[in-house]
This record gives structure tokens, C-alpha cells and sequence, in this order.
């Protein structure tokens, strides 16, 4: 392993957070706030051990190998969740720093899960910071500083394909760097356009900012305690179309920038993620039509929080926990299916089910007709053997690790309902579940273990499994005298 690269990028990571930390302390700044204070002294932690790792742990190497660009990736997380939480005790706003690296881990993973229960006691700055944690986590750390560093292309591509959710991850163009500059200006224009339609409403700059940024990275951190539900039905569509939007690869966006709009409708994902959407939307709107005056009110409900659950944004606009059982069983449902693969949406990826459902199909067919001929297709091309084992072995994985969080959880004692659905919703960042977590509540009764294991589940959720685990396996921190570098991805 190379040590010091990876003791590098952590470094750079550190560098990096100071000075996105500058943002919200200007916010506290702005409204004369105490909070102010707290950031700064969070800046000059983060920046004078960012400069001294820079100063006594120069690489002498910049080769990356597999297991090292794993472990950058999964380091970046914690170490950006760790620090990124010290505002929070420092000012005394989360006083407990378990509770505060619960709040910080949630906010990057894009979760929305909160320990909060009075939001009125929050400075503008420190919920700034936890919407903005959400618009950094979403695109991803390394993404940003990939574009805006200068880097190696070989190891650039390598770290981003651990970072970006989804099972494929490749290069909008030649250089990886152009790529990831090209992922986040279309990421700032989407995230500028519906801050602009949101202050076209009845929210104000700074709510319809924090309301972009946690709708862009598909992470759902309210100002209020009823979220977006005590906002105008204009508000409330602008944001459903947005979390539908982020919901969406953003490949797809590139290809209308460069012309090739009719590209974009033959993408075989897009189309199921449309068809869930709708799909769930007429469901749902049938079984709580009773509820609510007319059908117009009872749509807006249910679209609202399909797209708030499909995509894992975890606003909410009704206590969706009091819906009848029909309902609740399709959001729960959907937390496990996601966005699609290359959004800032968390789950499994519609991808992933595509693939699964495809595969399942095939083998029933060859073991009714021994002699069939095993092909499965996504996107118009074959998926080789490599891709199904792959996901087979992923979802195998997905599934274990969710059962041991379970038990690990339910040490806690709350009911089944409670523990199924709290792992369910931060596993796939989501952040509301149902009972004791449902949307009007918070995760602030789970004990400082359960929270522990609830940010874990976080970060495995958002990175996907593979780095956490890697970083967690001794024999990756071992040196070997045989390393095979990851080949760059070429279209």
C-alpha cells in the first residue's frame, strides 16, 4: 500500500473542507451569529493538520494501486464527517460529538436522518452547513476535488468509480478530469435553476437555498419541523420535480448539452424509472383518495413523496406513517430500488433491479429449457459474466450486511416496525422510516451504539459496500511485493 499518497489525499480532503467550511461561516456572518465562532475554529483545526500532513507526508510515489484508491475513498468520508461535525459542539447546538458526527455522516451521505428535535435553536449558519453537506456529499468529495486539482488521469479514474454511485461508472470524455468539471456544472446550473423557481414562491433566498441544496444531492435536511409541508403547493411541485430530476443519470443530461437528446429516451433505465414513478403514483393516489379533499390535493401528496422516497431525498410534505398499509408497504419498497446509477439518488439503482429481474427471468427459463441459450441484455448491449457475478456477489452482500445492522440495532429494544425501517431508510439514505422514525420524528432515542451503527450503515449505503469493507480487511493494509494497477476505463 501506498501510505503516503493515501495520508496525502487526506490531507488535500482536509485543505479542501476548510475552505468549503468559509461558506457557512460567512452565512454566520451575515445574520451576526454566534456560530461564527465555531466555524472558525473548525477551520483552523482542519487547515492546520491538512498543512502539516502536506509538509511531513509528501508521496514519493502517486501510483495508486486497487486497494489504496478504496481506502482514500472510504477514509475521505469519515475523516470529512469527523471534522465536518465540530461546528456542531463547538457552538453547542449538538452538544453530544456522537450525536453531532451522527448529524454530520447523515448530511454527507445525503441520508437526512436527524437527532434534531427542535429545529427553532439552530443558527442560519449551522443549518447552512447541514444543507450543504448534502450538496457535497451528493456529487462526492473526490469528484470536486478531481475537478478542480490538477490530476493523474490512471488513478483520477479509479478513485471515481469508487466514489460515484451506481455498478458502471465511465467517462463523459477523454479526460477524467474534464468529466467530473463537466458532472458538476451541470449539477451547479440544476441546483441555480430551482433555487430560482423556489424565491419565485413563497420561500425567501436563504430557504430556497438550503432547499436546492438538499433536493440536488437527494438529501432532505428541513429548516422547519413539518419540512416542506408548510410551504405553497407551487413549492411543493417545484421540489418534486427537482427530486425527480436528481433522481436521473446525469449522463443523460450531457447527452441533450451535446445534441443528442433522442439518445436519451432510448435509455432502457429511464424508462423503468419513469414507469416506477408513475406506477407508484396511481397506487398510491387510489388507496389515500379518501383522505385528502379531491384529487388534486391527494396527487400532489402522493407524487411528492414517491419522488421524495425513490430518490432518497426524505423530504416530506404528510406523515406518510399514518397512510394505510397499502401505501406505506410501496414506499417501503421503494426505499430498497433508488434513483438511477450516475445520480446523486442512493439505493440499490434501477440498474441493479433492471439486471436482477433479467437475470431471475433467465434462469427460470433455462431451468424449465436446459438448452436455452443464457443472454441478457441492458442498455441494448450484452452483460458479460464478470457484470452478473458482480451483482450477484453485491447484492448478496447488500442483503447480509442489512441483517447484521438489523440485529445490531434492535440491541436498542424498539419495535420491529422501528428497527426494519430506521436501518431500511439510512442504508439507502434516505432518512425518514416509519413508527418511532417516521417523517414528523427523529433518531434522537436511539442510544450513542445504535447511532454509531446507523452512521456505518450510512456509509455503506452511500459508497456502496466496497470501499468501507476494504478499508475494514486487515490484509488490505498489508504491503505486498506483487500490486496490479487498476485499468483506466476507456470507452
Amino acid at each position: 500500500m501506498n501510505y503516503r499518497m493515501v495520508l496525502s489525499m487526506t490531507g488535500l480532503l482536509l485543505r479542501v473542507e476548510a475552505a468549503l467550511l468559509c461558506i457557512p461561516a460567512a452565512v454566520s456572518l451575515i445574520y451576526r451569529e454566534t456560530s461564527f465562532m465555531s466555524f472558525l475554529i473548525t477551520i483552523a483545526i482542519t487547515l492546520a493538520l491538512g498543512m502539516t500532513i502536506k509538509v511531513f507526508c509528501r508521496p514519493t510515489s502517486r501510483v495508486i494501486y486497487a486497494k489504496d484508491g478504496l481506502i482514500i475513498v472510504a477514509l475521505a468520508w469519515i475523516v470529512l464527517s469527523a471534522f465536518g461535525a465540530i461546528p456542531f459542539v463547538v457552538s453547542g447546538e449538538i452538544p453530544s460529538y456522537i450525536d453531532a458526527f451522527f448529524e454530520t455522516v447523515s448530511g454527507f451521505t445525503t441520508t437526512g436522518s436527524s437527532i434534531i428535535t427542535d429545529l427553532s435553536i439552530m443558527s442560519h449558519g449551522m443549518l447552512f452547513w447541514r444543507s450543504f453537506t448534502h450538496w457535497i456529499g451528493g456529487m462526492g468529495i473526490i469528484v470536486l476535488i478531481m475537478a478542480i486539482f490538477p490530476t493523474d488521469s490512471g488513478r483520477s479514474m479509479h478513485i471515481m468509480r469508487a466514489e460515484m454511485p451506481g455498478p458502471i461508472v465511465g467517462k463523459l470524455v477523454p479526460r477524467v478530469k474534464d468529466t467530473a468539471k463537466i458532472l458538476y456544472l451541470i449539477y451547479i446550473f440544476l441546483t441555480v435553476a430551482e433555487t430560482v423557481f423556489l424565491v419565485s414562491g413563497d420561500m425567501n433566498l436563504f430557504e430556497s437555498l438550503v432547499h436546492s441544496l438538499g433536493t440536488a444531492g437527494t438529501g432532505g435536511f428541513g429548516i422547519k419541523p413539518d419540512s416542506i409541508g408548510g410551504y405553497s403547493s407551487y413549492s411543493q411541485w417545484v421540489v418534486t420535480a427537482f427530486m425527480l430530476i436528481f433522481g436521473v443519470n446525469f449522463n443523460l443530461y450531457y447527452l441533450i448539452l451535446i445534441g443528442r437528446a433522442k439518445n436519451v429516451f432510448k435509455s432502457e433505465e429511464l424508462r423503468v424509472y419513469v414507469g416506477i414513478v408513475v406506477a407508484s403514483i396511481a397506487a398510491i393516489c387510489v388507496n389515500i383518495y379518501h383522505l385528502y379533499d379531491g384529487f388534486a390535493e391527494t396527487l400532489k401528496y402522493s407524487a411528492f413523496q414517491v419522488a421524495s422516497i425513490l430518490t432518497t431525498t426524505g423530504y416530506a410534505t404528510a406523515d406518510f406513517d399514518l397512510w394505510p398499509s397499502f401505501s406505506k408497504s410501496i414506499l417501503f419498497l421503494l426505499m430498497f430500488i433508488g434513483g438511477c446509477a450516475g445520480s446523486t439518488a442512493g439505493g440499490l439503482k434501477v440498474s441493479r433491479i433492471v439486471l436482477a429481474f433479467k437475470m431471475t427471468v433467465n434462469s427460470l427459463k433455462k431451468f424449465v429449457h436446459p438448452r436455452y441459450v443464457d443472454s441478457v441484455k441492458f442498455e441494448g448491449k450484452s452483460i458479460d459474466a464478470a457484470t452478473k457475478k458482480s451483482l450477484n456477489s453485491y447484492i448478496m452482500i447488500y442483503f447480509m450486511l442489512f441483517a447484521v445492522l438489523l440485529l445490531a440495532v434492535s440491541i436498542d429494544n424498539f419495535d420491529f416496525e422501528t428497527n426494519v425501517s430506521a436501518i431500511a431508510a439510512c442504508y439507502n439514505n434516505i432518512g425518514p422510516g416509519f413508527a418511532a422514525v417516521g417523517p414528523t420524528l427523529s433518531y434522537a432515542a436511539f442510544s450513542p451504539f445504535s447511532k454509531l451503527v446507523l452512521s456505518f450503515a450510512m456509509l455503506l449505503g452511500r459508497l456502496e459496500l466496497y470501499p468501507i469493507l476494504t478499508m475494514l480487511l486487515p490484509i488490505a493494509w498489508k504491503r505486498s511485493r506483487v500490486r496490479e494497477k487498476i485499468e483506466v476505463y476507456e470507452e
